[in-house]
């Protein structure tokens, strides 16, 4: 099974080149970011024909995520759950089980700057999906979880750790965030696989970063154990981020028994 998660900043702007892509490499399971489209305007109806089962979270042109899948998608969820009160309106959570699998898509805030009112926002945000999994998994399910993390997991996952230092999606209590959440009993498929690998999923697309290879690791596909155990490759296709008209991330694609 390939399972892949990909931000594709704007499903409507990327249609095209998706479908070519979905048709070559022809995924069992993806998990989309920022479709930046409310359910209705999804294009649900072009994805069936190419065979998939389909589950969204939109908004309006802003966050919005999204589960395809080959086979039926099982008790879909959406948000945190809980209390009303602590809904914030953002579409970033669907949930759905599909191949035996309980996938959890995510698409965290990006936090801004360190001095944002929205930092500590993302910080709590970590704290909300750690509850999260604790009330409605279990470390020995085999559970993925995975999407636009918005953080670098450690300085392995940015091309200048200098120049990054103390910065968005590099900062310490960033990290001590998303690790929080792996307590859980997740694991960094990518990094489990290579673990002295740099590689990156995101090119800003200011100052032709991605010419320069400048980028950073922030998609990321976690599982429990028996995730881990299946998994037998890890891949960013970085040919996905060439050309006009691309998002500024690249799919991560994950190949389980």
């Amino acid at each position: 099974m390939k399972l892949v998660t990909w931000n594709l900043n704007s499903i409507r702007m990327r249609m095209a080149r998706f479908v070519a892509w979905l048709e070559r490499e022809q995924p069992d399971v993806v998990c989309l970011q920022e479709t930046k489209v409310e359910d209705a305007g999804f294009p649900t109806a072009e994805l069936t024909k190419l065979g998939y089962h389909v589950a969204t979270f939109g908004q309006r042109s802003y966050n919005g995520v999204a589960i395809l899948s080959t086979q039926p998608l099982v008790d879909v969820t959406r948000r945190f759950g809980e209390d009303p009160q602590d809904d914030d309106g953002d579409a970033r959570v669907i949930a759905a089980t599909t191949h035996g699998i309980r996938v959890v898509c995510l698409y965290v805030p990006n936090g801004q700057e360190l001095t944002s009112d929205k930092y500590p926002y993302k910080l709590a945000w970590f704290g909300r999906l750690r509850a999260y999994l604790d009330r409605t998994a279990k470390p020995t399910d085999p559970l993925v979880v995975c999407g636009d993390m918005n953080v670098t997991p450690d300085d392995r996952d940015v091309w200048s750790p200098e120049k990054w230092k103390d910065q968005i999606h590099c900062s310490a209590p960033e990290r001590a965030a998303l690790q929080t959440m792996t307590e859980f009993g997740l694991v960094d498929l990518f990094r489990e696989k290579y673990p002295d690998t740099r590689a990156w999923s995101w090119w800003d697309y200011r100052g032709v970063s991605f010419f320069k290879d400048q980028g950073l690791r922030i998609d990321v596909i976690f599982g429990t154990k028996s995730i881990v155990d299946r998994t037998t490759s890890v891949a960013i296709d970085r040919t996905a981020r060439k050309g006009q008209d691309a998002s500024d991330h690249a799919p991560v694609i994950a190949t389980i028994d």
